[in-house]
């Protein structure tokens, strides 16, 4: 695995959290999207650990509809967070 991640176990390590992050994010995006069951227990752990996630961007944008202001900004701190990560990984592998 570390070979798929560049090698190094701090860029690894930050690389897999930012993917777990992201993956988070966007489940919530496709539970959101899907009317999943927000009485179920994954459905709201998962909506909680996003809002967490996203708390510095949730109504940075706020269109009218629902399903373009949820995919907006939980979308934004998912591509953030894996593009700074890789920036991040990029510059611990050179060290």
């Amino acid at each position: 695995m570390a070979r798929r991640y560049g090698g190094n176990p701090a860029a690894v390590i930050i690389l897999i959290a930012a993917d777990i992050a992201s993956l988070i994010l966007i489940l919530w995006i496709l539970f959101f999207l899907l009317d999943a069951n927000r009485a179920n227990d994954l459905v709201n752990w998962v909506h909680h650990s996003a809002n967490w996630l996203a708390g510095w961007s949730r109504d940075l944008f706020t269109p009218d509809n629902a399903k373009w202001r949820t995919v907006l900004n939980y979308g934004l701190p998912a591509v953030v967070y894996l593009v700074v990560a890789h920036a991040v990984a990029g510059r611990v592998n050179r060290v």
